[in-house]
């Protein structure tokens, strides 16, 4: 994995993350989503660093980045973009793009809206803003993503994925790679991993929602280039046949593109999600 690519860790303030980089080039920050690490770039990651300085750490709390106490306030999205900023700094980029996936995609928006004198580019994979998504909450969304609901249930999550991680999370080698699936089969079998990856989700129905009302009442929007990429085999255009309109009202620059896949388009689909980002990268 990750050929020619560098692996340290890096303290940025109160964490110390895992980190993976190289290339050369303007830089691109890689945030993944959950339950992966930032072994789910390692298809894509080379075929930026052509181009770009490419630079993937796990999240706080996530693979083997440290975390403090696995609280939802140690776990905002506003939080885990300050270590993100902190870690750029450190390897000399004052002014980056960004692209997150997933629970990575909040880490990436709320970056953007906190720092935008730092963000030149911003890149959303299957992402809607997480106020969008509880203030249009229907039977249906219930439905199909009732784990962010439960998730927010204190112990009783913990209990259950800690019960046997690799039936509840999944996971196929053959489609993630072998030894990006050893790296995630790691993280989920780890007890203070999982209860930290909770914490990100408690977060996202508290303090992340509220950080983003605020944002609204603000009438802050993104000021960089967007775009939002969506996987064509996942639900969030089934659910919000809107999703252009909705983010037309966060961002002041929006571009958009399907990636044939299913909900991991770095896995699955790795040389079109890589073509998408460098033809929107190439755009500086």
């Amino acid at each position: 994995m990750f050929e020619g690519f560098r692996l340290t860790e890096i303290e940025v303030g109160a964490v110390r993350l895992r980190v993976r980089h190289g290339g050369r080039g303007s830089p691109v920050l890689l945030l993944h989503g959950h339950p992966r690490t930032h072994a789910t770039w390692h298809r894509v990651a080379p075929l930026l660093a052509r181009d770009h300085t490419v630079v993937c750490p796990d999240l706080r709390g996530y693979g083997r980045s440290t975390t403090p106490a696995p609280i939802p306030e140690n776990h905002t999205k506003r939080a885990m973009a300050g270590d993100c900023l902190v870690l750029m700094r450190s390897l000399g980029h004052d002014r980056f793009a960004v692209f997150g996936h997933d629970r990575g995609s909040y880490v990436a928006l709320r970056l953007a809206l906190d720092h935008p004198d730092a963000v030149d580019r911003l890149v959303l994979g299957d992402c809607l803003p997480i106020s969008e998504h509880l203030d249009r909450c229907t039977d249906e969304f219930a439905r199909r993503w009732w784990h962010w609901f439960f998730f927010a249930q204190p112990d009783k999550p913990e209990r259950a994925i800690l019960a046997d991680p690799a039936a509840w999370y999944g996971g196929d080698p053959e489609r993630m790679g072998a030894e990006a699936w050893r790296d995630y089969q790691e993280a989920i079998h780890d007890p203070g991993t999982v209860r930290a990856m909770l914490a990100d989700y408690r977060a996202g129905l508290g303090p992340d929602r509220e950080h983003e009302r605020a944002d609204r009442a603000a009438g802050r929007r993104v000021a960089c280039p967007l775009l939002l990429l969506d996987s064509r085999h996942d639900d969030l255009r089934e659910l919000y046949p809107d999703l252009d309109d909705i983010w037309r009202g966060w961002a002041t620059d929006l571009r958009t593109a399907t990636i044939d896949s299913g909900h991991h388009m770095a896995e699955e689909a790795p040389e079109q999600v890589a073509a998408e980002v460098l033809a929107f990268l190439g755009g500086r």
